[in-house]
């Protein structure tokens, strides 16, 4: 069965505790599990990973991303 997505924060709501990847203003990336977000996009991700030259580093744990700061939020097969 398939979630209907009617609404923009639907597809964030359907991606919670599940990996995503975030790209910055600053250009980096980032894959975690995401634990929660706002209405400002402002983002906490567990076990988040910086993506460099497509591979994925070591564990930074939890994180906290600014929302001014997400470019976009993609559910990641990283």
């Amino acid at each position: 069965m398939t979630k209907e997505l009617n609404r923009p924060l639907d597809l964030l709501n359907s991606s919670r505790n599940k990996n995503v990847m975030l790209e910055l203003t600053s250009g980096k990336t980032y894959s975690g599990n995401l634990i929660s977000f706002d209405i400002h996009i402002n983002v906490v991700l567990e076990n988040a990973r910086e993506i460099i030259d497509g591979e994925s580093s070591s564990n930074i744990g939890s994180v906290f991303f600014r929302g001014d700061a997400v470019v976009l939020i993609s559910p990641s097969t990283i």
